[in-house]
């Protein structure tokens, strides 16, 4: 099934010349775009100066790395054949050598897609909706398999979301005392990291 479903996809992507510099673009360097919606939540959670949402901030980026430690031995382990390395007569826009199972890039972006829900919902939907053309053009560039993103995705945000629930309370604590350092403008607008009230909320 996922290779029927990955041959139609290669078909769209012989049919669509046009889009081959975007959606190759977008697959190689799409995460420059991750790492700009991890900025835009780190900063909304500082301009409100809510600690929950702070908390959600930090953790989103932590939460991304993790799970792409996670999958390193995932991917070693399954040691599954890029679709570019193993069909013939299929339309190649990216390759490499390593393991195809989970994606990265889909790890990576199912991470801080989850993580930036846990800071605000808007910017987490227009995550997913970001993840989701990351997963196809992974898949359009003939890099990996429909169920490798899919699993990548899925097993991202479980990191995410279950790293939070476990880590919430430290990250928590931290926040407190760095609040209480000449580093609370990272966590505050300076004017309330200045006020004692405001590095008590922090």
């Amino acid at each position: 099934m996922g290779t029927r479903i990955f041959l139609d996809v290669n078909e769209f992507a012989r049919d669509t010349p046009w889009l081959h510099p975007i959606m190759s673009g977008y697959a190689s360097y799409g995460v420059v775009l991750f790492a700009i919606l991890l900025l835009a939540g780190w900063w909304i959670a500082r301009e409100r100066a809510d600690p929950a949402m702070m908390a959600a901030a930090v953790w989103a980026p932590i939460g991304m790395l993790i799970a792409l430690g996670i999958n390193q031995p995932i991917a070693a382990a399954v040691n599954e054949t890029r679709p570019c390395n193993a069909l013939h007569g299929i339309v190649v826009l990216h390759c490499a050598s390593d393991a195809s199972f989970p994606s990265d890039h889909a790890v990576m972006a199912g991470a801080v897609t989850a993580g930036l829900w846990l800071v605000h919902r808007r910017l987490g939907a227009l995550a997913a909706l970001a993840a989701v053309v990351m997963a196809f053009a992974r898949v359009y560039v003939a890099a990996h398999y429909p169920q490798d993103v899919l699993a990548g995705l899925a097993l991202g945000a479980a990191v995410s979301l279950v790293g939070f629930l476990l880590m919430r309370p430290l990250l928590r604590r931290v926040l407190v005392l760095l609040a209480r350092t000449r580093l609370s403008i990272l966590v505050a607008p300076a004017e309330m990291a200045e006020s004692p009230a405001g590095q008590g909320r922090s």
